[in-house]
């Protein structure tokens, strides 16, 4: 997939180029800053950003932020590892960059979207997410792999 600038705004950038992505910044917030993947494997974020479309945030050329979104293109989405690092939050820009994730011309039309979160439901709320409610008798299920998941 070709890279895509999506915003530009002052010194700010986000775009879908993998090749600017830091390896290093976005492992080492997922690994030590995150609840939902810490001590995850440097070899397990390299592999899920080789199969998922990626959105990196810069500041003057330097990642200041990072969300990858895994998608069939045709029916679904999840929105996951969306982060911004705690010297640039309160200024808008994890509001756009959901707003540009929402945007890519490859995610339009889907049936449905998913994320998980334990936080940040306002900012999520404001592109149409709410929470999982058991309707027509679904449910959500999942399998949790305890081997995989206590080495990450």
């Amino acid at each position: 997939m070709t890279a895509m600038v999506v915003m530009e705004a002052g010194r700010f950038l986000i775009s879908t180029d993998k090749a600017k992505l830091d390896l290093s910044v976005i492992h080492d917030f997922l690994s030590r800053e995150s609840y939902w993947a810490a001590g995850i494997p440097r070899e397990t974020v390299a592999r899920s950003i080789e199969n998922s479309i990626c959105f990196g945030v810069y500041y003057n050329g330097s990642q200041i932020g990072f969300a990858r979104v895994i998608s069939d293109f045709a029916t679904f989405a999840y929105v996951a590892d969306v982060f911004i690092v705690a010297a640039y939050r309160e200024r808008g820009l994890a509001k756009e960059l959901m707003a540009t994730i929402m945007a890519h011309p490859q995610l339009q039309g889907l049936r449905r979207w998913s994320l998980g979160t334990r936080d940040a439901q306002r900012l999520y709320a404001q592109f149409g997410f709410k929470p999982v409610v058991n309707t027509h008798t679904r449910t959500v299920m999942e399998i949790v792999d305890p081997e995989v998941y206590s080495r990450s």
